[in-house]
């Protein structure tokens, strides 16, 4: 079993040493139109049915909130008189799509605001779900959906998850449809970048003209695509955008998990010349540069430029167990592979990576999560 994980993971650190190979994605996946997003709806209800785990008489809230759905079905009480467990007052957040009309499902989040033990078993009434501008949007209603438990006996207890959480599947339902506006002044349809490249942006805004054939995309700044319409149909416009394909610039990021010990880098993330001891582990990285001139017999060649060739080593010397380990280029991908072949753990890489970078010779961003 062990000699499997110990292939797995050569398997795996080979794969992370492999060149990176650039693919064509489609501009619907790099970005968004201007106009198209969703919006955050939120309300406040009540959940009934509870078995005895809900909030406690002390909460004025819940007792509030319980004298207010009664009273607009017809029930004169007072919050004193209020002194039931079955009930919880609670927040309900939906999200509203881009695009949406009266009669549409959407799935809703429950969670308890008072001092109730589990909403298991519990009713959601019927709650008005406010958007930004404190406009009903949505109605909710209906059973929770909780993923868990907790029971409570003489001091003892037992739980499973968070059982003060629960969802109502396609429990709010559409009230005030919303449509997304696409097309800005001047007839221009934008598109934002997820990822702010300038090198993406023109690759994108190429691709487009070469596609529509009119030159009508610009790039405004690294994030932001403006295309003129022309006068044709919007949707039409972004249906044939959207299916075009470019191949995006690269990043040059390092993500490291310190909690989990992950480190993902792409294959090509470079690293200059180093050499770095880190407790018994000794790195080096040595480049040598040899230029390459190109010569003809009876001179050299009018109008050839010469070639410079770069080639690097990397030396992974631990102490108890003598290893040297030689790679053909100097990328994060070979360091990695080189140190895993050497048994350096996990966290030592880590620790190895940001050395390099506080070095200035990792030519990538680090990202901490």
């Amino acid at each position: 079993m062990k000699l499997l994980r110990t292939l797995a993971c050569l398997a795996l650190f080979a794969f992370a040493a492999a060149p990176a190979r650039a693919d064509e994605v489609r501009v619907k996946d790099l970005g968004h139109f201007m106009g198209w997003r969703e919006n955050a709806l939120v309300g406040y209800g009540v959940v009934t049915g509870l078995a005895g785990s809900g909030d406690t008489p002390h909460s004025e809230v819940t007792r509030q909130a319980l004298q207010n759905v009664l009273s607009r079905l017809g029930a004169n009480v007072t919050s004193d008189q209020i002194q039931s467990r079955n009930v919880a007052v609670v927040v309900v957040t939906a999200t509203l799509p881009p695009s949406a009309h009266p009669g549409d499902k959407l799935d809703v989040t429950v969670s308890s605001i008072g001092d109730a033990r589990s909403l298991a078993g519990g009713t959601l009434l019927m709650t008005p779900l406010l958007g930004p501008d404190q406009r009903p949007y949505a109605l909710a209603q209906g059973g929770l959906v909780v993923g868990g438990y907790r029971f409570e006996s003489d001091l003892a207890s037992e739980q499973k998850n968070y059982p003060g959480s629960a969802v109502v599947p396609g429990g709010a339902t559409v009230e005030t449809g919303v449509s997304s506006n696409l097309v800005g002044p001047g007839d221009e349809l934008t598109f934002i970048l997820k990822e702010p490249d300038v090198t993406t942006s023109m690759r994108i805004a190429g691709a487009i003209n070469a596609a529509l054939g009119r030159g009508a995309a610009g790039v405004r700044d690294p994030d932001t695509i403006s295309i003129r319409t022309g006068g044709e149909d919007p949707y039409r416009l972004i249906a044939q955008i959207e299916t075009v394909t470019v191949t995006p610039d690269d990043l040059a990021r390092v993500v490291i998990n310190e909690r989990s010990g992950t480190v993902v880098a792409g294959g090509g993330v470079r690293i200059s010349s180093v050499v770095i001891s880190q407790g018994d582990i000794k790195v080096s990285v040595k480049v040598d540069n040899q230029a390459s001139q190109p010569y003809a017999y009876g001179g050299y060649l009018p109008g050839a430029q010469s070639l410079v060739v770069t080639n690097t080593k990397i030396d992974v010397t631990p102490s108890k167990q003598d290893a040297v380990v030689s790679f053909p280029s100097t990328t994060v991908g070979d360091l990695v592979q080189g140190l895993h072949m050497a048994h350096v753990d996990t966290r030592g890489m880590i620790s190895i990576l940001q050395a390099i970078k506080a070095a200035g010779a990792l030519h990538a961003d680090i990202v901490v999560q």
